[in-house]
Formats: structure tokens, C-alpha cells, sequence
């Protein structure tokens, strides 16, 4: 499948959407809900930081699970903002510098290609920016380009089996919508987001 070979750029997409909305005066939204259940600002930014970590150590060391922090687990700085910062500045890099997009790596017990990863960090990083983007009261919808993209690829790499989880059950929406809704949707989340986050997938 073509856009595999685009992993690489896919993520650093979806980590350019991620951080657009998280410096929206941080400090004073940090406790605000996300649509993630019993996850405040300051977790998800947390969770997400953990998740790009992992992929920075899969696509430079080959392999990745043995020394990730859990989801949610303080990181080494007090910011959760310039944490995450960081660790994408670390990852874009990572991309700009990967070998082969079919090079084999290492997640807890799998081995993937190196593009599968990356495509697939790009849907999880994806969908939690856009939980960010709601949390900020931003409310952006997935890039039209980005989501035209993974709509496609996330029900290969999202499967009955791999779902619990990960993400709540896909939500049926009422009529057409864009690829962004459409993507936010199967990942368990209201395309249109909810008054009260809470009611989406972590």
C-alpha cells in the first residue's frame, strides 16, 4: 500500500497537528477533561510524550518496550508542555534521519517494518492531538490531508482484536462527514466533540 511508504511523513504530520494546540496557555488548562475517560490535559500531554518516546527508541535503536515509562507517568521535566516539546523535536528528527522504510523494528513482542510503525503512531498521535485540540477548547479538526490518508489505513492496523484498550468503539455518525470526523469516529471519539469530554476512547 502506497501511503506505508509515507509513515515517516505521516508522523511528523500528526506531531505537527498534536502540538499545535498545546501551548495554549498550558498552565491554566492542565486539569481541564479530554474526551479520554478520567484523563486530565496534564495526563494525555503525558500519555502522548510516553508514546512519542517509544517510537523515538523503535525507529533509532530497532527496538522499543524494555525501558518505556507507563502512560501517564510523571516525566523527567515539571512541564508536561516542554516535555512533550522535546520529545518531538527528538522524533521529527529521528524521521529525517531513518533508513529504509522497510527496515525491520522491534515493539514490546512484534516486529514490524519501520513505515507500520510510523503510520501507526501517526493515527494514535492524530487522534490524541485532536483530544488536546478539544481539551484546549481549540475544538481543530484533523488535517483534510492527514486524515484523507490514515481513514484508510486504521481499520488494517485497528482491528475487533487490537481495539480494547486502545480505543473506545467506532461511533456511527448521523450522515456524511469530512475524513477527519470520519477518522475521529471509528477511533471512538464525537467527530462533533461532546459538551463534557469524557465520552471517547483513550
Amino acid at each position: 500500500m502506497a501511503p506505508l511508504s509515507r509513515g515517516l511523513e505521516l508522523l511528523g504530520s500528526a506531531v505537527r497537528y498534536a502540538l499545535a494546540d498545546a501551548a495554549l496557555d498550558p498552565p491554566a488548562l492542565l486539569h481541564r477533561p479530554t474526551p479520554c475517560p478520567g484523563w486530565d490535559l496534564e495526563t494525555l500531554l503525558d500519555h502522548v510524550s510516553d508514546s512519542i518516546g517509544v517510537l523515538h527508541e523503535a525507529l533509532t535503536a530497532g527496538e522499543a518496550g524494555a525501558s518505556a515509562a507507563p502512560a501517564g507517568s510523571p516525566g523527567p521535566m515539571p512541564d508536561p508542555v516542554a516535555r512533550l516539546r522535546g520529545q518531538a523535536a527528538r522524533l521529527v528528527g529521528a524521521c529525517a534521519a531513518a533508513g529504509p522504510a522497510e527496515g525491520r523494528v522491534a515493539i514490546w513482542d512484534r516486529e514490524l517494518t519501520a513505515s507500520m510503525v510510523a503510520v501507526t503512531g501517526a493515527i494514535e498521535i492524530t487522534v490524541h492531538g485532536w483530544d488536546i485540540s478539544v481539551a484546549c477548547g481549540a475544538c481543530r479538526p484533523v488535517p483534510l490531508g492527514l486524515a484523507a490518508v490514515l481513514l484508510p489505513i486504521a481499520p488494517l492496523l485497528i482491528t475487533p482484536g487490537t481495539r480494547p484498550g486502545l480505543f473506545a468503539d467506532p461511533v456511527r455518525l448521523p450522515g456524511p462527514a469530512c475524513p477527519g470526523d470520519q477518522l475521529v469516529a471509528f477511533l471512538g471519539r464525537q467527530p462533533r466533540p461532546p459538551a463534557a469530554p469524557g465520552s471517547g476512547g483513550a
